[in-house]
């Protein structure tokens, strides 16, 4: 994997940008263990970005970038935020940051949009952007519908780009799977929720540690709007409502405000508690430090065995 020398990074890792929880401390944090930090724009006004953004140059002199959401209603604002405070690198999802990309360029930040499509792979590379994040379905929060098994090959088929997979990883055994499938870099979400500086409830730690895959739901199919999460509550009366053909509206009551009640308040019934699949291999609650030389010590002892067992066929 080689994206790390295109970010500067000890490893080729993104962490997800995620809203609510990706804070400027957070993204901080894992920068200085070695992999790319990545504030979470969405959610939250300008003012308060700003004060994340300035945290975590405070925090870090390492390279971290900002998770923008392009449906977010202060959107031109924020995008001309990360080139005044100098950003090196910036995320995209929930549309098409066509508008942005050039000036962006012009400042040096370097671009990575989120896919979910080997369609939308190729509508991205043509803006010229320097990566793609291609998220598969087993990623928790928002998701498509291809799997990343499935999607990294296909978008590589389409593409002169380095992409990053997102979706599914959480082990040495899947990073390595990763990089089989051609992919530069990973981007985990997951995985870093279940640590000790992660800025979420412990309920919701706890709730990490303590489900398997059979607590991953996916709400919103019927509103084409699918969301992963943990079981709960909330969720069992959202799929009720579902079956009985709730509209989006009807529907929203359920998500609306639900994310905050996971992240700050630890509410076990009324939470959104987003997640992906790899939750079934995640047993404890590490420093982000610590986390990262685990998975990258697997990582490595594979990929020697791998190199050895081959060498000698």
């Amino acid at each position: 994997m080689t994206v790390n020398k295109l970010l500067k990074t000890k490893y080729p890792v993104f962490q997800g940008g995620m809203a609510h929880i990706a804070t400027g401390a957070f993204a901080a944090a894992v920068s200085e263990a070695g992999a790319l930090g990545v504030i979470g724009a969405g959610g939250i006004k300008l003012d308060k970005l700003r004060q994340e953004i300035l945290l975590a140059k405070s925090l870090t002199d390492k390279p971290f970038g900002v998770n923008l959401l392009l449906l977010h209603p202060e959107i031109e604002e924020q995008a001309k935020l990360v080139e005044e405070l100098g950003v090196e690198v910036v995320t995209t999802g929930a549309g098409n940051p066509g508008r942005f990309v050039e000036s962006w360029k012009e400042k040096g930040i370097k671009v990575f949009p989120v896919v979910a499509e080997p369609a939308l792979a190729i509508r991205m590379a043509r803006l010229g952007v320097d990566g793609l994040i291609a998220e598969g379905s087993e990623a928790g929060g928002h998701i498509g519908t291809m799997t990343t098994m499935t999607l990294i090959p296909q978008v590589l088929d389409r593409v002169d780009l380095p992409v990053i997979a997102a979706g599914g990883i959480a082990t040495g055994e899947q990073l390595l799977a990763a990089e089989v499938l051609g992919a530069s870099g990973v981007q985990m979400g997951t995985l870093f929720l279940a640590t000790e500086e992660c800025p979420i409830h412990q309920n919701y730690k706890d709730k990490i540690i303590n489900s398997n895959y059979a607590n991953s739901k996916v709400i919103g199919r019927s509103v084409n709007m699918p969301l992963r999460l943990l079981n709960n509550p909330m969720v069992r009366e959202y799929l009720a409502m579902e079956k009985l053909g709730k509209d989006k509206d009807e529907l929203e009551h359920y998500t609306l405000g639900a994310l905050r009640k996971a992240v700050h308040d630890g509410n076990l019934d009324e939470g959104s508690f987003m997640a992906g699949l790899v939750v079934s291999q995640i047993h404890d609650i590490l420093p982000v430090k610590e986390r990262l030389e685990q998975l990258f010590t697997e990582y490595d002892n594979l990929r020697k065995r791998f190199i050895h067992e081959n060498s000698e066929s």
